[in-house]
């Protein structure tokens, strides 16, 4: 690999794996591939990048099969002043520590496997997992509690040392199951390249630790697809755990359409639903509720009163801290788990790793666009100005109330009307966080409004005529963060969000993201409150999209401006 003359290297490594990348410079896209597989975007103030690398960043790339010295040597190929020596030591300690602990089942049980034996016994002296550990099964094991598998590895991740998991699964109840030849209107049914690629990288070829980790595909990708496929491929009986009840509908259909499944084989457990069968689909909701005074969670029994083979965890980066626990005493199933983004504002994205698995497949969102699997999208930020009297109440509020008059100002219901006019024709989604905010929009403007407290079968109703052409626009509250299925939209209107969240950016801009029957382009609008808290977290919203390649053009809204967007580039 060439070297950039230094002083036009787009990358500055820093000494506690902090990476900034100039995006003005050469090679700046072969750097942004590069960081976006070893490290996390934390943030972009203006053409300045900053990712860092973490030990989980670090630990996929090496599950991915990237070494140490492959890191190094493409950060040494765009680093404008070298690496420093600390961290190339860090970088190797870190991946280096991936690999040199194993759990494993050697005549029946459970083992923790080294080359190391000092780092054996220096795990088996660390008080948090000493109470799992059996006495010393010869050199190079410990003994490990069955029952202490998930949790063992997930503390020992925290404490930086990641585990493969090579004890292997159970292979659950037997369920004839394939995909079907044809789908509907006789066409053939084929995964595409990627999709096929992303479940043979979960199945790891029959090597010994596949069968349980996290496939990482754009919304609109076809994330669904590639759960039917793993099923289809293990033949067992599956648990399929969704964000709603809007998604467990359509996991249902899906299957229905594409697999040899009956009726009779799949069962939707929900709030109002209780049907245990197969292939059950439920909600994350209705696993985590419990009734005041209860201690015991009354649904969790839908986990071990099974005998499952597979567990799908849809949208695996929403997945709930009691589901997490449920998780670490289930490692002797299969699991998979499907997200557009391994993000978690939480923080616990090594949790993930551990409970779930390392990321098996990623594709990049701007690859799939290219090729066509995605619509192409164009990202535009709005500032508007704070109108009518909200201006003095977010100057005299306290800081927590701020986000929330911003997110509200009454000046966006304009610039949603001038925004439908201009993009009159095209199915649009008017998507925000407030339901006060969106009831006064929808009723300004005259449009349907869709939230969670409407009855599912309401909802699913006027999605249906959304997709029919017979509504043009629908206004949408936080159900647009799921699993929504409206593959004609072609216009996001984003007019407030969840603080900095980049889930829920990544997730909005998925919902029109699905490839139009015309081959048209899709936009993505973001109307933030100009000088106030709103374009911080805008900022922040926006480094994962960032990452996958995505720009963002930030605009100033002109009221007075005729024609266009109304605003005035920045």
């Amino acid at each position: 690999m060439s070297l950039p003359p230094r002083s036009v290297a787009p990358v500055v490594v820093q000494s506690d794996g902090t990476l900034l990348l100039d995006e003005r410079l050469p090679r700046a896209e072969e750097a942004r591939a590069l960081l976006r597989a070893l490290a996390e975007l934390r943030k972009r103030p203006g053409s300045l990048h900053t990712y860092a690398m973490t030990p989980v960043t670090l630990w996929n790339a090496a599950a991915s099969g990237w070494t140490a010295d492959r890191v190094l040597s493409g950060l040494r190929a765009l680093a404008r002043y070298g690496i420093p020596s600390g961290l190339e030591q860090e970088v190797k300690r870190l991946m280096g520590r991936y690999g040199q602990l194993r759990l494993v089942r050697r005549d029946g049980e459970l083992l923790l496997e080294s080359t190391d034996p000092a780092l054996l016994r220096e795990i088996a002296a660390m008080k948090s997992v000493s109470d799992w550990l059996l006495p010393s099964a010869g050199e190079g094991a410990v003994g490990v509690k069955p029952e202490a598998r998930g949790w063992l590895k997930r503390e020992l991740a925290a404490g930086g040392y990641p585990v493969i998991d090579e004890a292997g699964f159970r292979a659950g109840e037997a369920l004839p199951v394939a995909m079907r030849e044809l789908g509907e209107a006789g066409r053939p049914i084929r995964l595409r390249d990627y999709q096929a690629e992303a479940v043979e990288s979960f199945a790891a070829g029959g090597s010994g630790d596949g069968g349980s980790g996290v496939v990482v595909l754009p919304c609109g990708a076809g994330k669904t697809w590639v759960g039917m496929a793993a099923l289809a491929r293990l033949r067992c009986e599956t648990l399929i755990l969704t964000p709603n009840g809007i998604s467990v509908t359509q996991w249902i259909r899906e299957l229905l359409r594409n697999t040899t499944l009956a009726p009779s084989d799949i069962g939707a457990y929900t709030g109002d639903t209780k049907q245990v069968r197969p292939v059950t689909v439920a909600t994350y909701q209705v696993l985590t509720h419990r009734h005041a005074g209860q201690t015991d969670n009354p649904h969790w029994k839908l986990f071990v009163d099974r005998n499952w083979g597979l567990i799908i965890y849809d949208e695996v980066h929403l997945l709930p801290a009691p589901v997490f626990r449920l998780t670490a005493d289930l490692q002797a199933t299969r699991r998979l788990g499907l997200t557009a983004t391994l993000v978690r504002e939480d923080g616990r994205e090594c949790d993930v790793f551990a409970l779930v698995g390392p990321k098996r497949y990623d594709a990049p969102w701007k690859s799939l666009e290219r090729e066509g699997w995605i619509a192409e999208a164009a990202c535009r930020e709005l500032r508007v100005p704070l109108g009518g009297g909200a201006a003095e109440s977010y100057a005299s509020a306290p800081a927590r109330a701020r986000h929330r008059i911003a997110g509200e100002n009454p000046a966006k219901t304009e610039v949603v009307r001038r925004l439908l006019a201009r993009h009159e024709g095209e199915p649009t989604l008017v998507i925000g966080q407030y339901l006060s905010q969106l009831r006064d929009v929808a009723e300004s403007l005259a449009l349907p409004l869709v939230t969670g407290e409407m009855p599912h079968a309401d909802r699913q109703q006027l999605f249906d005529r959304f997709n029919r052409g017979e509504v043009g626009v629908l206004a949408l509250s936080k159900v647009a963060n799921f699993a929504v299925d409206l593959p004609d939209a072609a216009v996001a209107i984003q007019i407030s969000g969840s603080f900095g969240s980049r889930q829920e950016e990544a997730q909005r801009l998925g919902r029109i993201l699905r490839p139009k029957r015309t081959g048209a382009a899709a936009t993505f609008y973001t109307l933030v409150s100009e000088e106030t808290d709103e374009v911080e977290f805008a900022r922040k919203r926006q480094r994962f999209l960032l990452e996958q390649g995505y720009q963002y053009e930030v605009c100033r809204w002109r009221p007075d401006s005729a024609g266009g967007d109304g605003g005035a580039r920045t």
